[in-house]
């Protein structure tokens, strides 16, 4: 690894794969578990031997190459552990509300407009909520939308009514 993991936790790049603080918490797992299979493997082959690295996931591949690191040392391991984990409590969080279950693709393309216009390590937490019909309910720190058919519905109520008036007027 670079120095890099002794930047603040704001210096990280989050792939698109990495949308929820599950998919963070999965990564922080990763990390941890191909840092004890290198102690394993230096343990193992003794001073001086050199050890292979493990093979890593897609989504690990993907976090070390946009944020120009590479496995090292346990102390670099650690460092960058501490800080994903300081990560995953602060980070942002946009909760959306959903009427059926999101499909992954949405999900990261949604991340990824939120980490360009909003916060660069936003991360998304997907409720379900079957009476909203259609739409989404999309809840940050400090606002509320609601962009659902019933939310659209109950908003212009007086102007539907005032049209179903005029219908029955008409016949």
């Amino acid at each position: 690894m670079t120095d890099a993991p002794n930047a603040p936790q704001s210096g990280f790049v989050l792939p698109k794969s990495l949308v929820t603080r599950i998919d963070l918490s999965r990564l922080i797992r990763e990390i941890e578990s191909v840092d004890n299979q290198l102690n394993e493997a230096r343990i193992r082959a003794g001073d001086g031997a050199e050890v292979k690295s493990p093979s890593l996931s897609g989504q690990l591949e993907e976090f070390l190459t946009l944020n120009q690191l590479q496995l090292g040392t346990s102390q670099q391991f650690a460092e960058l552990i501490k800080s994903l984990r300081t990560l995953k409590d602060k980070a942002p969080v946009v909760h959306l509300t959903f009427a059926v279950t999101a499909d992954v693709e949405s999900l990261q393309w949604i991340a990824d407009w939120v980490r360009r216009e909003m916060h660069p390590q936003a991360l998304i937490s997907v409720g379900l909520q079957p009476s909203l019909v259609a739409g989404v309910y999309v809840r940050t720190p400090n606002h509320v939308h609601d962009f659902s058919l019933k939310g659209v519905l109950k908003k212009n109520r007086g102007l539907l009514v005032k049209e179903l008036e005029v219908l029955r007027g008409a016949r």
